[in-house]
């Protein structure tokens, strides 16, 4: 998994509440292995029926393709646990997504593929959308994990908060698998002590296997 410390780039002020998984990423881009998982991200949004761009819509403007950071309406990300639409977000760049409170299915899939999922209250919120919508992606945001704290145009700061043990696997690019396999000592450690205090577990289990 991709580590995350800091990035930096526009802010893309997304902001309609309820956007689910299947509009995230449609079921037809999730028949093929090869299909292309950027186009296919938020793409009933982006494009017409024929495949032409709905310029107006905020993805197909020009300030903001391939932006890094996303905010997001209430709820972004509800409807299934299709990973898939995390997986789209990253391949059009996203690594970063802001909300007041992203369904949580979809915020666990962010952490597991390296992106960062912060939720503001909606104080903080407003004002960081009044500043993006403002700006209109001719300026940048600076998302720092390490300080806990969003930067951007005019001297803003904003800090944010995320719990301890998603923070380090985020910084260190650890997914599940990871994470496990650095505590491999010390599951063995344990495996050890068990088998001398409690033999008749591991027999308990080695007849089950």
């Amino acid at each position: 998994m991709q580590a995350f410390r800091t990035i930096t780039g526009a802010a893309i002020p997304l902001l309609m509440d309820d956007i689910n998984t299947d509009q995230i990423i449609p079921s037809a881009y999730l028949k093929d292995m090869q299909a292309d998982m950027a186009k296919g991200f938020l793409a009933y949004m982006r494009r017409n029926p024929d495949d032409t761009s709905i310029s107006d819509f905020v993805l197909e403007k020009p300030q903001y393709q391939g932006a890094p950071i996303l905010l997001t309406g209430n709820n972004f990300g509800c409807g299934s646990s299709r990973e898939h639409a995390v997986w789209a977000m990253t391949s059009y760049g996203v690594r970063c997504v802001i909300g007041n409170n992203p369904a949580e299915f979809f915020r666990e899939n962010c952490l597991k593929n390296g992106v960062l999922p912060v939720a503001l209250d909606p104080v903080q919120m407003a004002a960081l959308i009044a500043l993006a919508s403002k700006v209109d992606g001719s300026e940048v945001f600076t998302v720092d994990l390490e300080k806990l704290e969003i930067s951007g145009p005019g001297a803003y700061s904003c800090p944010f908060s995320i719990a301890p043990f998603e923070r380090i696997a985020l910084l260190e690019g650890l997914d599940d698998i990871g994470i496990t396999q650095k505590q491999l000592a010390d599951i063995e450690a344990w495996e050890i002590k068990i088998q001398r205090q409690r033999p008749f577990m591991q027999a308990s289990i080695a007849n089950i296997a």
